[in-house]
């Protein structure tokens, strides 16, 4: 080779060494490519893993972790996790306790069943007869019907002429019928601590105890009902405003079709909820945290 290049005319060999720069450029180009192509992938690889990360907080989020409503929690299968083995057998272990319903030694009724007759001889049998029973014992609830009292409030004439009227009870409704102290309890218990739909507790009050009561008169319970607890209310205020720590938050509910706020103030103990617009004003709406 070295003989060639010796032999060569200078023309020859600057068209070689021309060749060869023209080769070391083409290396560098396509190298600089490379490494432009490998920056590009690096940063589509960032942007990437990013949004991966966001993707996955956000599948994470319910209302337990963040300010979204129960409502649009997703409920999928809990994942399954493998309990080390204890090594005893399943089931209950010897000499624990039992948790059966026991017997009580004093039942609110006694049923007695005897034999009719004797089965060998056919003679009949009475209580004397008994030598000894076996015990069985059933809880159960009585069957709920509604039962009408009717209040009569008399008007009476003295000797001396005057008519002196009765007054009825003060739980009983102006309107000649209506429904009971019992009842509305239990309309109101139905409707804020079971959170059962008016039209929904109306037809259970139907199915259970025969009353048939309309949605209007389910509905028109509860501003009765929080005059009752005005009073409960503000010992309530006041002792969440009196306490070193306060728990204060607020969730998204519906009414209807209308989304709402619901604002919480709170103790270990304690809790507070009212409705009011998601702001600073709705906040105190609740009459705590401005006096906190």
């Amino acid at each position: 080779m070295s003989s060639a290049f010796e032999s060569a005319s200078r023309e020859d060999l600057l068209a070689v060494i021309g060749l060869l720069q023209r080769q070391v450029e083409a290396a560098e180009a396509r190298a600089e490519a490379a490494e432009a192509q490998a920056g590009e992938l690096a940063a589509a690889n960032e942007r990437l893993t990013v949004r991966v990360v966001e993707l996955e907080r956000r599948l994470g989020r319910n209302s337990s972790n963040s300010s979204m409503p129960p409502s649009t929690d997703i409920f999928g299968r809990p994942e399954k996790k493998t309990a080390p083995k204890s090594g005893r057998k399943r089931g209950r272990q010897p000499g624990a306790g039992g948790s059966g319903l026991s017997m009580v030694a004093d039942p609110d009724a006694v049923e007695e069943h005897l034999p009719a007759a004797c089965s060998g001889c056919g003679s009949g049998l009475g209580p004397g007869d008994s030598i000894g029973f076996e015990r069985r014992q059933v809880r159960d609830i009585p069957l709920t019907t509604v039962g009408v009292t009717e209040h009569r409030a008399h008007r009476c004439r003295c000797a001396c002429g005057t008519v002196t009227a009765g007054s009825i009870p003060g739980s009983v409704a102006g309107s000649p019928s209506s429904y009971g102290p019992n009842l509305r309890a239990l309309a109101v218990y139905l409707l804020v601590f079971q959170h059962i739909p008016v039209e929904r507790t109306a037809l259970l009050l139907k199915d259970v105890t025969g009353a048939e009561v309309s949605t209007g008169w389910v509905a028109s319970l509860l501003p009765g009902a929080a005059d009752l607890v005005a009073d409960s209310l503000n010992l309530i205020r006041a002792l969440l405003t009196m306490g070193h720590v306060l728990h204060a938050d607020e969730t998204t509910t519906r009414i209807g079709s209308v989304r709402r706020w619901l604002h919480v103030a709170c103790t270990d103990f304690l809790t507070l909820l009212h409705l009011a617009p998601r702001s600073r004003k709705g906040a105190d709406a609740g009459g705590v945290l401005p006096h906190y």
